[in-house]
Order: C-alpha cells, then structure tokens, then sequence
C-alpha cells in the first residue's frame, strides 16, 4: 500500500470531496444532511481566509479524507480553533484519519499558536472517540439529544486537546 500524503484542498477537489460526503456512513456521523451539493463544495474551496485550513488526504492521486482546522475570530478566543473530519469508508481503519489529525495538530500547535483544538462527535463513534483520545482530547462534555439522524436523536461529546 502506497503512503498517505497531506496537502491544502483545492478548488478541483470539490468533485472527489463531494462523492466522500455523499457516502451514507459518512454524512451519517456529520452534521450534513444527505445529497450534498456539489456546488457547496465549490463554494467551500473557493473560499480562501486565514481562518480556515481545508486539509486531504490522498494515496496514489484518490483523495480518501478531509480535515478543517477552523481558527477562532475572537480576539479573546485567538488560542482556540475547532475541527471537523471525515474520512472515506472504504478507507476508515487504514491510518488515514491519524495521518490528518497529526497534520491539523501540526499546524495548528506549531505554525498557528493554537493551544487548544475542539471538536464535537458523536457518543456512538467509537472509531472516531478512539482516534481522537489516541491525540490526547479529553471529553468536556456531553451534549444530550445533540442532532438528528435516521429519525432519532443522537447524543455527542464535546472534547478538546489544550496543550499547556
């Protein structure tokens, strides 16, 4: 199996991020609703600010997961930033979603002078809970009846790394 590599999203990625979030188990563990635009992915990569870093990755040119380190505007809030992360399913289990994670975490704690990063998950995913508690987040907190999904509601943690 070839390596996993990590670049900056671009515009034309739009095409191979869409066909990701159109995937069932995916959207699922999202807050996307199904049949996902492909003209909002356009829309996301087209827009460039220094608040946000739209991270993938590929192994021999497919694109197999994404990554957004979403930086805090608040001046008083400048240390934190949020992520959001996805991964192919046919891909899950294959170190792509560690590979993504350490680059955000890269950036985030040793370019960006981000102390802490946040995320909200779902309480159900286990792979994904594993992942990030492999990183060092913690629970903070846990959200009751958080999302809607499949006509019931979900619950979800929220956790965060803080490095001091």
């Amino acid at each position: 199996m070839s390596a996993i590599s990590i670049r900056r999203a671009q515009p034309e990625d739009a095409a191979p991020l869409h066909a990701i979030y159109s995937e069932e188990a995916v959207y699922a563990e999202t807050l996307q609703l199904p049949y996902p635009s492909i003209a909002l992915w356009e829309q996301r990569l087209n827009t460039d600010d220094a608040h946000h870093y739209r991270l993938l990755a590929e192994r021999a040119g497919e694109v197999l997961g994404f990554i957004s380190l979403n930086l805090d505007a608040q001046p008083r809030r400048s240390h934190s930033a949020s992520i959001g992360i996805t991964v192919r399913r046919s891909a899950q289990d294959t170190g792509v979603g560690s590979a993504l994670l350490a680059a955000a975490i890269d950036l985030a704690e040793n370019w960006l002078r981000i102390s802490r990063i946040e995320l909200t998950v779902y309480a159900d995913n286990t792979r994904a809970l594993a992942l990030y508690e492999k990183f060092g987040f913690e629970t903070e907190g846990r959200a009751r009846d958080y999302a809607f999904r499949r006509g019931v509601y979900i619950d979800a943690f929220f956790m965060a790394r803080v490095r001091r």
